[in-house]
């Protein structure tokens, strides 16, 4: 890698891969958000923005800082004049600015909890596993999915069964504090099928309570049906975590998934919903770093080409997971991964960042991967397109940031259940 500045996006993949080192001058119990393990873990990092170039974007990181590589890390985080900034002892420097942790993390709920153990931010949306775990962890011999620590942190640093309504309260703080416009709902893995149930409560609850674009990433289901019945509920996003393109990687690192749901049922999950909801409003979730770089190339192609768009995430080896001791990506590999998911969702029309106040800070974001974009006459069209559809975008989403009566219920799908052939 040159040692030439890299501009934002490219220091963002060269933080996941090389991670941050914490200088003396710094005082981040004073200035940052905590470092919230839960979930996978992949949260567990310090949140930082990288200032936009120009007319483009901010970026958004969730940098590894506690992983054995980012001990060793080239990049150290200062604190000057009041100023944060990232020293690369290589040469160039950054300046960066740290979110500062909001008020409501610590306020409690009317049933006593501190907001912040019912949900967290994660770059500027609001995430919420609404699971007290997930049942890959529990069988007599394990089959969680390598890269994770679920089974490990939920429950332990939040709360394992949250209420609908101590939920819409920590929506609603979120929203009037720190501006959200989106909560995404997670849960783990059940054998009886019923994670869309678990999630229906959490939506109907939030749209009419609260008035918030919503999300759910649980595992599929084979029954359709039901996610009309989640969108009828007010499900704006739907997200499959398959994790990895190559069916030997997948059933190598994913044994739950692979012994218990497959493949293919997350291809047809994906590919209902992408068609039910539109173009660029379901999303593939998918790990680079692990398994062949062909292989995530192939990943990114399919999920935009069934009008999905990709979150890539750069493999992480978690403190704690089964995979920690395997070592990060090359930061070469993924900028040449990053290139290609922009460039596949620009050749298949995918229309990306049309939602408001929307950043992932712990994945590349479609949008941020512009910075590494050719500039053919192709790549202006797409920008100016993005442009344009995102100002019209603006009087769609109004009236879905408010809350709003739900008719469908959330206690049951069996309506819309179809019909047994004759």
């Amino acid at each position: 890698m040159s040692l030439e500045t890299l501009n934002p996006c490219e220091l963002e993949i060269d933080l996941f891969c090389k991670g941050l080192r914490i200088d003396p001058s710094c005082t981040l119990e004073e200035d940052a958000r905590l470092f919230a393990r839960t979930r996978a873990g992949l949260g567990s990092g310090l949140e930082l923005v990288i200032p936009g170039q120009g007319t483009m974007k901010d970026v958004w990181v969730n940098t590894p800082v506690e992983e054995d590589f980012a001990q060793v890390s080239p990049y150290l985080l200062v604190k000057r004049g009041g100023e944060y900034a990232i020293l690369d002892e290589r040469g160039p420097s950054y300046a960066v600015r740290i979110p500062h942790e909001p008020r409501w993390y610590t306020a409690k709920t009317s049933r006593g909890h501190d907001m912040c153990r019912i949900g967290v931010l994660q770059g500027t949306y609001l995430g919420i596993y609404i699971d007290n775990s997930c049942g890959f962890w529990y069988y007599p011999t394990p089959l969680n999915c390598q890269f994770c620590t679920t089974g490990a942190n939920v429950g332990v640093n939040e709360v394992a069964d949250k209420d609908k309504d101590e939920v819409a309260e920590v929506c609603q703080a979120a929203k009037d504090e720190s501006d959200i416009t989106f909560v995404h709902f997670n849960a783990g893995f059940h054998p009886d099928d019923t994670d869309l149930e678990k999630a229906a409560p959490y939506v109907k609850t939030v749209k009419e309570k609260v008035g918030l674009l919503t999300g759910v990433q649980v595992s599929p289901t084979s029954n359709l049906w039901k996610y009309d019945w989640l969108i009828d509920l007010g499900t704006d996003h739907f997200s499959f975590c398959y994790e990895f393109h190559n069916p030997e990687y997948f059933a190598r690192y994913l044994p739950g998934k692979e012994k218990l749901i497959g493949q293919k049922k997350f291809f047809r999950a994906m590919e209902y919903t992408a068609k039910k909801l539109g173009k660029g409003t379901v999303s593939g979730e998918i790990i680079t770093g692990v398994e062949p770089i062909e292989d995530t190339l192939k990943a990114i192609d399919y999920i935009t080409g069934v009008g999905a768009f990709p979150t890539v995430c750069i493999f992480r080896p978690t403190v704690g997971a089964d995979m920690e001791s395997v070592p990060p990506p090359r930061y070469e590999d993924m900028q040449v991964v990053m290139k290609h998911m922009f460039d596949a969702c620009r050749r298949n029309g995918i229309p990306i960042g049309m939602a408001p106040n929307i950043e992932v800070s712990i994945i590349v974001n479609p949008e941020d991967a512009a910075y590494l974009a050719d500039r053919a006459p192709g790549y202006y069209w797409y920008r100016t397109k993005l442009a344009v559809m995102r100002f019209g975008a603006r009087l769609y989403f109004a009236p879905q940031l408010r809350p709003r009566e739900v008719k469908a219920d959330s206690r049951d799908p069996e309506p819309y259940r179809a019909p047994a052939a004759t």
